[in-house]
């Protein structure tokens, strides 16, 4: 067979095309001691991109906890699965779909849900969840409505289509997000085969099916796209976008589950990012075989497709399969009786190589590790000191802050600067900031009770409750075991010191599992950072990476995989950068062992006492905090000062605690206190159950505004009846361990009222409707301003 590699290409404006650098051209010579085709310098240019090879991120990931008893496929495969007992096995991934979503936001989120699935279903899982976490710009700008209502109708056109539930997730709006939104989508699948699925081709001569779509030149060079920042002419981009359909894909998830529990499939690739490129390459590398790949049989839409738009499409849900030999048109029978396409288009073979075939003629001829293992690493300098402007933010204290009043406070700066705000009208500014407002609008567009698997309804509890019912029958399918899953970041805290903000993102997402009655399991990770190149930007993201590490160790919960997003930044027609907050999310998952035993966060009878759970040092400024805090921005228009800093050795305590409790069937509710503080905290439980709260403090030597608005992790509101003291006493007594301590606050009334008092002198006494209006209307009524 004849060789068509033609090597007449203008170098430096293919280089720039493709997103590699001089010194990426001479290893790719040196590597293949010739000069690739115009073909292979695409597979390059999109397998040797941060989005596909993570050149910038690949040596800080090495630090991350990745093994574990209940981990049973790590980083490396397509999710990660752990063991829930009982023959239960759960994949989990979250991935970005950020670039995209910023030009064509419908079409972006939709096809970033679509992906995640896959990922999910490849390993032969079902999928039984989708969450999100969602970043915008200030709804005031019209353009950041836009991009909130095409990415959130993107997200429920698609999970709704193909019937998976979206149970839950996470949004926050800041300035810096501004033309550059991230889109981070997680799901969550049951494994129904007995043998997990996973990606390394193997069998010498073994065929090479296609399946699920045709091949057209949509999304050509996504992978490149998302591997650099967004500009102006960022629109011209567009054919980068892909197009879903989440119908074609619905059909997909069961024929690929069906032929996967026969057996004859011996790997299985999603093609993503960079296509059949990286489908083929990844499948040959990881299995140590080549693959052998001809065009000519790929099913395509559309006339006259090169090499090059063949392997660079990312047209979706589409599949690549190893299979028995003998067993092809079995598994093809499988995908056309869906209506799916299906075509045997290569075989393995047993030199490590990826080559592919159109017209007889060999269009490129790679080794496949070169493409998808052995790839560049950037190498930084890590500087050993913050840079000024943090250290900077780091000297603000609580005492540059006005004096305060016993009924309010003079506003800093900001958008109420010399203003006298008293302490109620503080509160239901900071339930309209749409970061802590209701999400009610958003989620109300997803199908979350399809499966009828949803326990606990979205904005009722800290994070999502799934019911673990599998479709086949098997003798576990009784089971009244749950699933727990949350996406959480502290992007404020991030941006102001990213190695203590990574730690609370972490503990806040296994606070969050064990406020609801989970066990924390494990962690998918979503790293949103903008360009690694700058001295700062690496350091927020090494800092990160180091904070993640630290909490994930201590808390036992290991990362099994997830997502780098690089270069989210926008430069404007001058030439200016503005970057993104950094923002690693943290996807969790939790066990829930019987679904009798969980908790919402809603307080549940009149008359119920209501306690605060945390470290003994609670009032210590180095751990609970004015500075970062949502206060602080919403009130006086300032993001600064130093994050507070969480002990995780107490957390772990902490959580442990309060798990038992919830086990022990000892509480009606329980709710992290996050954005907003102590009183916000309150105010969520009293919206959400329609009783009021009457609470009395006894604090000394405080400002009011910290008592009532000051963040920090380690602490939980919680409700316990009447009917319960007794055991609730007894169990204190027996279970209760330093430096944790339990604070009786108030109680539950049915006056639909927030009173809070400190010293029996009445703070803050707003009546719950006012509090409810401001805290449900917050988003609509900016996006209905237009």
């Amino acid at each position: 067979m004849q060789s068509s590699i033609s090597l007449d290409y203008d170098i430096q404006k293919a280089l720039r095309k493709e997103g590699l650098s001089n010194e990426d051209f001479k290893e790719i010579c040196r590597r293949l001691d010739r000069k690739p085709n115009r073909t292979e310098l695409g597979m390059f240019g999109v397998m040797w991109s941060e989005h596909c090879c993570y050149r910038n991120s690949k040596q800080l990931l090495t630090s991350f906890p990745t093994t574990g008893p209940r981990i049973l496929v790590g980083p490396g495969e397509n999710a990660g699965v752990v063991d829930l007992g009982d023959g239960l096995n759960l994949a989990f991934k979250i991935e970005s779909h950020n670039h995209p979503s910023a030009i064509e936001p419908f079409q972006g989120a939709a096809t970033g849900v679509g992906g995640i699935l896959r990922d999910i279903f490849t390993m032969g899982a079902r999928p039984i969840a989708i969450l999100n976490s969602l970043r915008f710009g200030p709804l005031e700008d019209e353009k950041n409505i836009g991009l909130l209502e095409g990415v959130v109708s993107g997200i429920s056109h698609y999970g709704n289509c193909v019937g998976v539930p979206t149970v839950g997730g996470e949004v926050s709006f800041d300035s810096s997000y501004s033309g550059n939104p991230l889109v981070n989508a997680m799901a969550l699948g049951l494994l129904e085969t007995k043998d997990i699925v996973c990606s390394g081709a193997k069998g010498i001569g073994y065929p090479v099916i296609y399946v699920g779509s045709t091949t057209g030149r949509d999304g050509m060079g996504g992978a490149s796209f998302a591997s650099s920042e967004l500009t102006n002419s960022s629109l011209d981009d567009r054919p980068a976008v892909q197009v879903g359909d989440p119908f074609l894909e619905k059909g997909l998830i069961e024929a690929c589950l069906d032929v996967f529990k026969i057996g004859n499939v011996v790997a299985a690739q999603d093609m993503g990012a960079a296509g059949l490129t990286c489908s083929t390459s990844e499948m040959a590398s990881k299995g140590g075989v080549g693959i052998e790949l001809n065009l000519d049989l790929v099913p395509a839409r559309e006339k006259g497709m090169t090499p090059y738009e063949f392997l660079l499409s990312e047209s979706q849900e589409r599949m690549l399969f190893v299979v028995k030999p003998g067993k092809e048109e079995s598994v093809m029978d499988s995908f056309r009786k869906w209506g799916l396409q299906a075509s045997v288009v290569g075989k393995v073979l047993r030199e490590n190589i990826v080559r592919v075939i159109q017209n007889n003629e060999i269009v490129a001829d790679l080794p496949a590790s070169a493409l998808a293992d052995d790839t560049p690493i950037d190498k930084h300098k890590l500087i050993s000191d913050p840079p000024q402007d943090i250290e900077d933010h780091w000297k603000w204290n609580e005492n540059l802050l006005p004096n305060i009043q016993k009924s309010g406070i003079q506003c800093l700066s900001g958008q109420y600067k010399d203003q006298f705000l008293n302490w109620n009208q503080i509160l239901i500014k900071l339930l309209d900031d749409p970061t802590i407002a209701s999400k009610r609008w958003i989620y109300s567009q997803y199908d979350h009770q399809i499966q009828s698997n949803t326990v606990i309804l979205p904005g009722k509890a800290d994070a999502a409750v799934i019911r673990l019912r599998s479709q086949n029958n098997y003798s576990y399918s009784k089971s009244n075991k749950g699933i727990a899953a949350v996406v959480d970041c502290q992007n404020r805290w991030v941006s102001l010191d990213p190695l203590r903000g990574s730690i609370a993102s972490v503990a806040e997402a296994s606070r969050n599992l064990v406020c609801v009655g989970a066990q924390p399991l494990a962690v998918t990770d979503n790293l949103n950072f903008p360009s690694p190149e700058t001295d700062k930007g690496y350091w927020q993201l090494a800092s990160a990476c180091q904070g993640i590490s630290e909490a994930c160790n201590v808390l036992s919960t290991p990362v099994t995989g997830g997502n780098v997003s690089l270069y989210n930044e926008t430069r404007d027609s001058e030439g200016k950068i503005q970057p993104i907050h950094p923002t690693p999310v943290i996807g969790m998952v939790g066990l829930i062992d019987n679904l009798e035993q969980i908790c919402s966060l809603s307080w549940k009878n009149e008359r119920d006492s209501i306690y605060l759970i945390a470290p003994k040092f609670q009032s210590d400024d180095q751990y609970l905090t004015l500075s970062a805090s949502s206060y602080l921005e919403v009130i006086h228009g300032l993001q600064t000062g130093r994050p507070p800093l969480i002990d995780l050795n107490i957390e772990k305590k902490l959580q442990s605690f309060l798990l038992n409790l919830i086990k022990n069937k000892l509480l009606s509710s329980a709710h992290d206190i996050s954005d907003g503080g102590l009183a916000v905290a309150l105010s969520e439980s009293s919206i959400d159950s329609g009783l009021g709260v009457d609470i009395n403090l006894f604090v000394e030597n405080q400002r009011i505004d910290k008592v009532l608005f000051a963040e920090g992790g380690s602490r939980i509101i919680v409700s316990v009846s009447s009917e319960k003291f007794i055991e609730w006493d007894n169990f204190i007594s027996e279970s209760l361990i330093e430096p944790i301590t339990i604070t009786h606050l108030g109680s539950v009334i049915k006056e639909p009222q927030i009173r809070i008092s400190n010293n029996n002198q009445v703070l803050l006494d707003e009546s719950l409707s006012l509090i409810k209006d401001s805290y449900e209307s917050s988003i609509p009524r900016r996006v209905k301003s237009l």
